[in-house]
């Protein structure tokens, strides 16, 4: 059972920058594989990026790369997502989840078939103006 909470939303000007956090409890310390998701009102859920905890590799999807960093504290139960140069289109509800996958599998792979587990958190809206 685990819960992860989704916060650091809030609406920005294109062009803005806002930084995420998600803090994770319950029993955690298996997960291995982090991601950040996102869905906007009649869009499909899409990853926006992911990191292993294990050894510190990251991707980023290509809508947000050279924009968006994820990354984890030293305790590994805290996610953050960095968000430079939004765009109107980043509007969305951005969700976080983690789960525990065997070493060595693409983290794009397993970012774009993983469905968003609802318990987990409902996220944090993100809104940026034109």
């Amino acid at each position: 059972q685990v819960q992860m909470v989704a916060s650091g939303g809030g609406s920005v000007q294109a062009g803005g920058s806002l930084r995420l956090s998600c803090v994770a409890s319950g029993s955690f310390a298996s997960k291995n594989y982090w991601a950040w998701f996102r869905q906007a009102p009649g869009k499909e859920h899409e990853g926006v990026a992911a990191i292993n905890s294990v050894t510190g590799s990251t991707h980023s999807a290509d809508a947000v790369a050279g924009r968006f960093t994820i990354s984890q504290n030293n305790a590994k139960n805290t996610l953050y997502l960095q968000m430079n140069s939004l765009k109107p289109e980043d509007s969305a509800v951005y969700y976080c989840a983690a789960d525990e996958v065997v070493e060595g599998v693409l983290l794009e792979h397993w970012m774009e078939g993983r469905s968003v587990e609802s318990s987990w958190g409902q996220g944090t809206q993100v809104t940026v103006s034109s």
